[in-house]
């Protein structure tokens, strides 16, 4: 295998990847190329002070009476603006929504867990959880291939 970066200025970007067959490796190639955002921060209000946010932060966004929060590693909530699809849209391809009023950062749930009566709950590292929807669910299910 053979590997080639060029680094020219004022160029187009552009990857591309010759492959005999695709394998894990070429998905997950895929997956970095097209999960890549340059802007990777978002801009939120805590108390007193404006601070921004790294995606990789994240675990979870969700809309609470009609305000849209983001909840951090260490689940503290941030207001920030903008709609929830519009911030959906500049998101890399690993937050995921887990439900109509939240998306989840796949990379910080820790566990799916059901309950009795047989919803599902995703569990964030911080603690934070949030309901999964039948809907968003399958679509889960699908991703990871279960």
């Amino acid at each position: 295998m053979k590997f080639k970066l060029i680094i020219e200025e004022g160029c187009e970007e552009e990857i591309v990847a010759k492959v005999h067959s695709a394998n894990d490796l070429t998905s997950k190639i895929e997956d970095l190329v097209l999960s890549y955002v340059e802007n990777d921060e978002i801009t939120v209000r805590g108390d007193y002070e404006l601070l921004t946010l790294k995606f990789a932060e994240i675990e979870c966004i969700t809309v609470i009476d009609r305000k849209v929060y983001v909840i951090d590693k260490r689940a503290n909530k941030y207001r920030t603006s903008g709609t929830l699809s519009d911030i959906e849209k500049a998101l890399p391809s690993y937050f995921i929504r887990i439900n109509k009023s939240s998306i989840a950062n796949e990379r910080k749930i820790s566990c799916f867990k059901t309950s009795f009566s047989g919803g599902v709950d995703a569990i964030f590292k911080s603690g934070y959880k949030d309901y999964v929807s039948r809907r968003c669910f399958g679509e889960i299910k699908r991703r990871y291939k279960i």
